[in-house]
């Protein structure tokens, strides 16, 4: 029994250290793509579609007060990149985005707007749409409706990712380590993730304070930027810490980095540079090995 006890504790041993070696120490960079036309507002989120091999990156900005009989309509755009990180157009669907996403699903490209939760007030253009776009992946400047204001998302400023897998979203509650987990078709959060920071060696306002990533890997599916220690920090879907991959000491993060310009897609945590550049650099960093 002692025997059988000890091979038992060996192999579970191995198996966190094969786990623990999944997570690259150091991350590695596997795109650059270098803004070559002016965000419109702030550059918000990155998504992948791997039909039209493309990245599309969203602005998002609050819309200006609409005039009588006017829909405050967001000047904020949504760029397409080829995967060698070249510019080739943009469009003007009119939401203040604060993710975007590719949702196998649906096959359709998705954004969640400011204030899908209604937490400052309702406002109009508010929640989840789906940008149209043309048979070559070229952006659109209409949408379609898919949900409206949901409370279940929590803070206004929260950048949501989505699991495909669950059809649910994690929500990032902003000055603070909770995760909320939502399912649009219902009003209220069906789960709360409380984040290990602690083990982690990081407080909350060393974090990004609106976005934490959905890997797809199990036992290390969310990923979130610690800014001020340059790092990526991976937890469990219980919030248990399961590692860290070590960012580039010499990439110059500024405050607005713990509020916008990130995102993950095609297996990368994108981290927008903006010193670099005439109009700053988005970063896709790899930091799991069987990504």
């Amino acid at each position: 029994m002692r025997v059988s006890n000890l091979l038992l504790s060996i192999v579970l041993l191995a198996t966190a250290q094969l786990t623990q070696a999944e997570i690259l120490p150091e991350a590695q960079v596997g795109i650059k793509i270098p803004l070559t036309k002016k965000p419109t507002t702030r550059p918000m989120t990155v998504a992948h579609i791997p039909l039209f091999k493309r990245y599309y990156i969203a602005d998002g900005g609050l819309a200006p007060m609409g005039g009588e009989g006017e829909m405050p309509y967001s000047k904020s755009e949504i760029h397409a990149y080829d995967e060698s990180g070249k510019y080739l157009q943009s469009s003007r669907p009119g939401y203040d985005n604060r993710s975007l996403y590719y949702n196998p699903n649906t096959a359709k490209l998705e954004t969640v707007t400011y204030n899908i939760s209604s937490d400052v007030g309702f406002s109009p253009n508010s929640g989840i749409f789906s940008i149209d776009l043309a048979e070559n992946g070229d952006l659109k400047d209409t949408s379609a409706d898919i949900f409206g204001f949901n409370p279940a998302f929590g803070d206004s400023a929260t950048m949501p990712s989505y699991n495909p897998e669950t059809n649910q979203y994690y929500a990032k509650q902003e000055r603070g380590n909770k995760v909320w987990v939502v399912e649009t078709k219902s009003r209220e959060k069906i789960s709360e993730i409380t984040l290990d920071l602690k083990a982690a060696g990081a407080e909350h306002h060393d974090v990004s304070d609106h976005f934490i990533g959905f890997s797809g890997v199990k036992g290390q599916e969310l990923v979130l930027l610690d800014v001020d220690h340059k790092a990526v920090l991976i937890f469990d879907l219980n919030g248990k810490y399961v590692g860290r991959s070590e960012l580039p000491k010499d990439m110059k993060l500024r405050s607005q980095n713990h509020f916008n310009g990130t995102g993950y897609t095609n297996d990368m945590l994108f981290v927008y540079h903006e010193p670099e550049g005439e109009f700053g650099t988005y970063y896709g960093f790899k930091v799991l090995k069987n990504n």
